[in-house]
């Protein structure tokens, strides 16, 4: 692909993989150094390795991802699922941590970095027709359609183009004025805002993915394998609700012969220990993150007993608690505050967790590019201390601001998890010991913890965020006013404004500049959410499994993946 001299180095600098530990893109369902990689091999069947008769993957899902839909799509069960269904311009290659060619076989970029021109190669949906790049265009216009019955949580992710932002917030009706063009059925020209150093990754992204012509006029296509058309892989061909998924190959995608899997297929189950013995019995070809869960305490055992199949890997991920500011008490930053300080992270980690993760002090986690290697190396998470004096004295202030004598009891939500549930309980201990506080921890199936976080139906709730791609703007930009995944709330200008000087400058380090400032302004000052730890992705593989990776986010892709003979 020819690229402008001028972006190289900028991309490059970008799309660095942080070798650090950093568990929808988006939404994580499940809790998660370096460690055994062996069960990560990429690419194709070695030519003395034998593949076994049988090539069905199986795996399991903690939660049954709540749409199909790439315009609906914000979270990690999903994304898993769409990446075997779909494929965008552009996909991520892991072991690079850049965007390779993918529906696109080429492209040119301005020298201004403006103007993208993709060529589509000859590919086709899974019912035989054409891909195109009207494809494109009609999935774009969809996420970005303002009037739309469900309207895309992600639609930000397209504001980087031109003029959409200003349709989406109806300051302008003209469709043709957003920088989305099909010069032909072959050519898609798109033209940014400012030049966008990691444009490429993002088109890997399922936001992006186009969208067959039979979805028009269907409110439901998404919602039955048959009437799902796909570009991707492979195909939805069972679908239980509540227990089952299975895809199988897609003889139409113009990439086939790399694709060894004829089927896979996904149990859904939510529990950790029943999904360990699965494993362990031979009903599973991989357990763990980011699909599954190993439980907390069973960590420890595993990666003694299975050295071979276990593996540790850093990831670009968060796990945090975040507040329904708008509510009362929960509006008062110094109760918000004092609740962040009275957690012991560490003893969390060790004592809960068990993963090997690292205490989040910032929102940011390691692993993801700065202006000159890591953002966390070069921007500090130092933003808050744990202090349990100050937690009671802040406290104490926040309770007679607000008229209060005492904190009311308050729901703390999670999504069902045994792992959520213990963290869950082991912070409503630490609040109820150090502070006298008393929680109501409130289990929820996934897609109604989804929709009650969306509508600020909650006063605290667990969460985590994986990178979509490896820039600080994947975790910022999701905090700006109105934002498809700001489910706080929060609303500050300030905050808007360096998001928006971060989004306008290619200036790598007056990026970075904005960045921190803005998370300083996210944690420090406003304390919307608690952050808690840096997730690990801990996972168990079988030794004749190969093929499958995990990105720096720790997103996984099964569609390379094979069975060897066992």
């Amino acid at each position: 692909m020819k690229k402008s001299k001028s972006l190289l180095l900028m991309i490059a600098l970008v799309l660095v993989i942080g070798t650090v530990l950093a568990g929808c893109g988006g939404n994580n369902a499940n809790s998660g150094n370096k460690g055994n990689t062996g069960n990560t091999a990429t690419g194709n069947a070695a030519t003395d390795e034998k593949l076994a008769a049988d090539q069905t993957l199986r795996i399991n899902l903690s939660a049954e991802p709540p749409t199909f839909d790439p315009g609906l799509a914000q979270d990690s069960q999903a994304n898993t699922v769409l990446k075997t269904m779909y494929e965008g311009l552009t996909r991520m290659n892991a072991e690079t941590g850049q965007a390779e060619p993918g529906v696109a076989e080429s492209w040119d970029i301005s020298a201004d970095g403006l103007v993208y021109t993709f060529k589509l190669r000859d590919s086709q949906w899974s019912n035989g027709d054409p891909v195109t790049t009207e494809d494109f265009v009609r999935a774009w216009k969809r996420v970005l359609d303002p009037a739309a019955a469900s309207v895309a949580p992600y639609a930000g992710q397209l504001y980087y183009i031109k003029n959409a932002k200003n349709f989406f917030k109806k300051e302008i009706t003209d469709f043709s004025q957003v920088g989305i063009k099909a010069i032909d059925e072959k050519t898609l020209e798109v033209t940014l805002e400012a030049p966008t150093p990691y444009f490429l990754g993002l088109l890997s992204f399922y936001t992006y993915y186009p969208t067959h012509k039979s979805t028009e006029g269907n409110a439901k296509w998404a919602t039955s394998k048959d009437s799902m058309i796909v570009n991707g892989a492979f195909t939805l061909t069972e679908w239980t609700t509540g227990q089952t998924l299975v895809v199988t190959k897609n003889d139409k995608y113009w990439d086939k012969d790399a694709i060894k899997l004829s089927a896979i297929d996904f149990s859904l189950v939510n529990s950790g220990a029943t999904e360990l013995l699965s494993y362990k019995n031979g009903e599973y070809d991989r357990a763990g993150g980011p699909t599954g869960e190993i439980p907390s305490e069973q960590i420890p055992i595993v990666q003694k007993e299975l050295q071979k199949e276990f593996s540790r890997k850093g990831i670009a991920s968060v796990y945090y608690y975040e507040f329904n500011i708008t509510e009362k008490p929960f509006s008062n930053v110094k109760i918000r505050k004092a609740l962040a300080m009275a957690i012991n992270r560490q003893a969390l980690i060790d004592n809960v967790v068990q993963g090997g993760q690292f205490p989040a002090f910032g929102y940011v986690p390691p692993g993801i590019a700065g202006a000159d290697g890591e953002f966390r190396t070069a921007v500090k998470d130092n933003y808050f201390t744990e202090d349990l004096e100050q937690a009671k004295t802040l406290l104490a202030e926040g309770l007679k601001e607000e008229g209060l004598d005492k904190l009311p009891t308050f729901s703390l939500n999670y999504n069902t998890s045994e792992g959520h549930k213990k963290i869950a309980l082991a912070i409503a201990d630490m609040w109820k010991n150090n502070l006298g506080v008393d929680v109501q921890t409130v289990n929820q199936e996934w897609g109604v913890f989804i929709e009650n976080r969306q509508n600020l139906n909650y006063q605290v709730a667990r969460a985590g965020w994986t990178a979509d791609y490896n820039d600080p703007m994947t975790f910022l930009d999701m905090w700006v006013t109105g934002g498809g995944n700001n489910d706080t709330g929060y609303a500050n200008p300030e905050y808007d404004k360096l998001i928006d000087e971060a989004k306008a400058t290619s200036d790598l380090k007056v990026r970075q500049d904005k960045f921190a400032a803005a998370e300083k302004l996210l944690i420090e000052q406003d304390m919307i959410l608690i952050p808690l730890y840096y997730y690990t992705n801990n996972s168990l593989t079988k030794e004749y499994l190969k093929g499958v990776t995990l990105d720096f986010s720790g997103a996984i892709d099964l569609t390379r993946g094979y069975l060897l003979e066992h």
